[in-house]
Formats: structure tokens, C-alpha cells, sequence
């Protein structure tokens, strides 16, 4: 055949060759182009095992263990690497109808990263450790009032002093820690252990090994893929992560390719990436704002100057300007990607300057030669002037500066006061010592509207966070029923109550929740955290991440 159509085509002139050639080239451009078309047509990419990522972390490692591990950002995130969580290791739950009494079955045949048994044990371990005074625990509170019973190798009952509509998520947060690691280590002596570095967990990765400098500085841990985990098994088979001492040198990092992902990005960041990226938003329940001290401030004590602070805010300005549009302004205690948030009760909320200095202005509050407003109370001149103590961050600093403008425009004066985190906590927040403070509160999760903590009069000091120092009886209720409330429809309505009551109120300036950035190399896929309240919350489905796809048919 092939001899037949070279002795046909030598038997062409020169004009009827090159268009023979012409026509064949499109006959084998089109078939390879149909061939390509029907390929992809008939399959799908889907991920698959392989590659290395990089994260980035900014701060260090100190213990690497949910049993003691507090707010540090760094434990956090290695902890959701590395152990799995209570209810992630369960087979099953069920609880009674007064939600007191949990009974969860774990999965068979569960194994630690060094191949040793999991069991119930381990479980009834991590709760009794955690409830031991002398371990220091940060989850003392939340497991106080719980009393766990082994049943069976992999049965555990756990049952509750009182109802907690709520502790389904304390299941979820739990990270279990091993037993045969930590068993002959007495609590005190937990910060002390070797294994605060070297975890041994359950979760989708496995410590390999890591890297410290002469002064002691953490500069990476690997991990790989953990063949013992009990969901399905990471497509990244080994996760490494470094270390820095600030953003400048992370970001530094990620434009020249050591590291693939940063978390926690500011919107003022994004314009120091030089490479090619993608930032992924998620939600966070989480908001930011101007806590008011009463006690502190004799205007502050009326609703009026509280309402015209209020109505002279432009969030719409601070969240483009600020958030670069990444957030939604907030006029309550539960932020609007929180489940029970009540949208209808703030339709009416307006940005007004106008109507702030009339609200002023009928409170009896003057305008004065330098444009500050005044009022005499209780026979002295009082001038409409605020500090406000701001943490050390930039997106909050610039916050500062607005509000100070926008303020201004109705007569109030407002000076800011920067100062580090650290100095904020100490010297501000625990002795509830400030006018006003710029902060912010981040709810449990986005199904969990539980306010007790910010908004409950027995919080007022430390170590409580009700910042405002605000007490209502009608309140506390809503807070204690909306805990103990098992019912969805009546705890809605109770959420709704609690809304408007603290909104009326206006014991704070409510700002804007931002959402969280992640900033990560193009050719990640799989990350499916939705919601993310702690920076270890863009962990969740990690083991889901992928680099690499293949087409399969579909």
C-alpha cells in the first residue's frame, strides 16, 4: 500500500506535490487535533500520588503536643499535621436526646506513625491528662465537667454535669495523644520531653526529622505521608516546613521558591510577591472591634456618643481599603459567616456622619473653637476625646488612622496608641487598664455561634474576654440557654435575641470580619478549607492537597 501511494505521488508534477503535501498536513494536523479532543473529552484529570511542598511558618516550635500546646501558631499547625483528631479516629458517635451521654466506637485496627496500637485507652488517657491541674493544660476549661469510661478496647463513654449544645466541636478539636509515649512522664514534667519535638501522632503526616541551628533556632522538619492514618492517605507524599523569624524573610522565601505556601497573608502583602501564585480566601469567624471601657470614660457611658461612633464608621471604606475588599462589615457579636447570624436585623445600618453629629448634637454634646465637641458632666467640661490602643499590626494600624479621620468629621478627637502585642496583653488587656481597644475575637467555628466567652458578665476580667466589660442580665441568659439549647429553631431565635440586644446596646464599635489569605504555588490543588478560625485550620483535608494529575477515562 505505502509503495503504492510513493510510485502515485512520483507521478505527480511539482504543482499537484506541494498540494498533495498541503492537503496531507491538514489530514494529520486534524486527526492528531480530533484524537486530542476525544482524548480529553473522554477523561478527567484527577490527582495522584507525589511531589514535595514546602510551608512557611513564621515563629518557632516549642511543643509540638495537643496535651499542652497553647496558642502558638507553630505547635498548632504541626499538631494538625501530625495527630488526628478525636472524631476523625471514631467509627461511630451517638448521644442520648438531653445530649449528656456520648458514646463513640473508634475505627479498628488503629495504629500510632511509630506502628504501635491506638486505642480507647489512649483516648481516656489524653481526657485525664488534660483534666490533671498539673499538667497546665490549655483545654482544662473545656473538659471540665466530663467524665470518660472506657468500655471496650474500642468503645469510650463520655458523660456530661450539664448539657452542651456545643461539644460535638470539642470532640472535633481533641487531638488524642499517645499513651505509651507520654504514660510514665509526669505532667509537670510534659514541657521537658524530647517528644514535644519528635511528635509521634496519628495524623496524616510522620515526622522524619528536622534541622536546628547552633543557637537553638528551628529551620525545618520534614514529615511524609503516614501509612497508618485512618482517612484516605495524603497525595503529597512528603511535606517539609521551615521556619521564620518574620514575613519579610518568609515572603523573601516563597519569591525565590524554598517554600510553595504562606499562611495568614495581609492584603498589604500581596504586593511583595514577585512570583506566580494564587491566594485562596476562606471565611473566617472571626471579627475586629473598638471595645469600649465605661468604666474608664465618662462619655462612653452614654448610648448616644456610643451610636455616633458607630453611625460615623465607614466600614464599607476600611474593608476596600484595609482588607482589599476581602471581608464583610460587622454590626454584632456573631460574624455574618457564622451559622445563627441574623442578616435582617442590620439592613438598616447606615455609614452617616450627619446623622452622628445630630445624635450629638441632641445629646447636648457642642462643638468647641478647635472643633473637639464638649459637655459639661457632673460640673466639669468634658471633651469628646478617646485613646485607642491598637496592637502593633499593620492592617490594624491603618484601621486606626481612618477611624481617626472619620471621627474627626463629627467632632471627636481619637489617639491612637501602638503598641506590640505583647505589651497590649499586659499592660492593657489584663488589667482592663484603656478607653478603647482595637481587637479581635474569633468564634470557635463556623457552625459554632457560642458567644459565653465575649459577651457573658462573669468573663468581664481576666482571664475572661468580655473586652467591654459589659453586664446584661437578659444577656446572660440568652448565653447560657444558647449553650445548653439543643433544639436549632429555638436557639436561632435566641442567637437573634442576643444579636439585636448587644447591637442596641453598642458596647463596642463592630468593624469587619476579615478573611483568611492563603498564598500558595499555581499548581496546588485539593485545599478545601472553607472556614478557617485558628491559621491551623488551612490543614484541614491536607491529606486531599495534590502537584501532580493524571487523565483517567471517565
Amino acid at each position: 500500500m505505502f509503495y503504492k501511494i510513493v510510485k502515485l505521488f512520483k507521478s505527480f508534477s511539482a504543482k499537484e506535490r506541494r498540494i498533495f503535501i498541503a492537503a496531507l498536513s491538514v489530514f494529520v494536523v486534524s486527526a492528531v487535533f480530533l484524537s486530542v479532543s476525544a482524548f480529553y473529552q473522554s477523561t478527567v484529570a484527577e490527582p495522584v500520588e507525589g511531589g514535595v511542598y514546602t510551608e512557611g511558618i513564621i515563629g518557632q516550635p516549642i511543643a509540638i503536643n495537643p496535651l499542652i500546646a497553647g496558642d502558638n501558631d507553630a505547635d498548632r499547625d504541626l499538631i494538625a499535621l501530625t495527630f488526628a483528631s478525636f472524631f476523625d479516629l471514631a467509627e461511630t458517635y451517638k448521644t442520648d436526646e438531653a445530649q449528656k451521654v456520648w458514646n463513640i466506637t473508634l475505627k479498628p485496627d488503629l495504629k500510632w506513625s511509630d506502628g504501635a496500637p491506638l486505642s480507647s485507652a489512649d483516648v481516656l488517657f489524653t481526657i485525664g491528662i488534660i483534666q490533671d491541674p498539673d499538667t497546665h493544660s490549655p483545654l482544662f476549661a473545656t473538659w471540665q465537667g466530663v467524665f470518660a469510661e472506657r468500655l471496650s478496647e474500642l468503645e469510650i463513654r463520655l458523660t456530661l454535669r450539664n448539657p452542651f449544645a456545643f461539644f460535638l466541636d470539642s470532640i472535633k478539636n481533641l487531638r488524642v495523644a499517645p499513651q505509651h509515649i507520654f504514660d510514665n512522664i509526669p505532667p509537670q514534667n510534659f514541657r521537658l520531653s524530647e517528644f514535644n519535638l519528635k511528635p509521634v501522632g496519628s495524623g496524616p503526616y510522620k515526622f522524619v526529622s528536622r534541622e536546628i541551628r547552633n543557637d537553638g533556632f528551628v529551620e525545618r522538619f520534614a514529615f511524609t505521608a503516614n501509612k497508618y492514618y485512618p482517612l484516605e492517605k495524603p497525595f503529597i507524599r512528603n511535606f517539609n516546613v521551615r521556619f521564620f523569624a518574620n514575613k519579610t524573610e518568609a515572603i523573601n522565601a516563597f519569591n525565590i521558591k524554598t517554600v510553595d505556601g504562606l499562611g495568614g497573608i495581609e492584603e498589604n502583602d500581596r504586593e511583595k510577591l514577585k512570583v506566580g501564585h494564587q491566594v485562596i480566601a476562606a471565611n473566617r469567624p472571626r471579627y475586629y472591634a473598638i471595645f469600649l471601657n465605661p468604666g474608664t470614660s465618662l462619655p462612653l457611658k452614654e448610648k448616644e456618643v456610643r451610636t455616633a461612633l458607630s453611625l460615623a464608621t465607614d466600614r464599607a471604606r476600611l474593608i476596600a481599603e484595609m482588607l482589599g475588599g476581602n471581608g464583610d462589615p460587622v454590626y454584632g457579636p456573631i460574624p455574618p459567616s457564622v451559622e445563627g447570624y441574623d442578616a435582617g436585623l442590620f439592613a438598616g445600618e447606615v455609614f452617616s456622619p450627619e446623622l452622628a453629629s445630630t445624635t450629638l448634637d441632641k445629646a447636648g454634646w457642642k462643638i468647641s473653637e478647635d472643633g473637639v465637641r464638649q459637655k459639661t458632666i457632673q460640673k466639669t467640661k468634658v471633651r469628646l476625646e478617646f485613646d485607642l490602643i491598637v496592637p502593633e499590626v499593620r492592617f490594624l494600624v491603618d484601621t486606626a488612622k481612618l477611624l481617626q479621620q472619620d471621627w474627626r468629621q463629627i467632632g471627636v478627637n481619637l489617639n491612637p496608641i501602638i503598641l506590640r502585642s505583647s505589651d497590649v496583653i499586659n499592660s492593657a488587656l489584663k488589667p482592663r487598664s484603656y478607653q478603647m481597644l482595637l481587637f479581635g475575637q474569633t468564634l470557635i467555628n463556623q457552625a459554632n455561634p457560642d458567644a459565653y466567652s465575649f459577651w457573658h458578665s462573669s468573663q468581664r476580667f481576666e482571664p475572661g474576654l468580655n473586652f467591654s466589660l459589659f453586664s446584661d442580665k437578659a444577656v446572660d441568659g440568652l448565653l447560657e440557654s444558647i449553650r445548653q439549647n439543643t433544639d436549632p429553631a429555638t436557639r436561632a431565635q435566641e442567637l437573634s435575641k442576643l444579636q439585636r440586644t448587644i447591637s442596641d446596646q453598642k458596647p463596642a464599635i463592630f468593624l469587619y470580619s476579615p478573611r483568611y489569605l492563603y498564598v500558595t504555588s499555581k499548581n496546588l490543588g485539593g485545599f478545601s478549607a472553607d472556614s478557617i478560625a485558628s491559621s491551623a485550620d488551612r490543614f484541614i483535608g491536607v491529606n486531599r492537597w495534590y502537584l501532580k494529575t493524571a487523565r483517567v477515562f471517565k
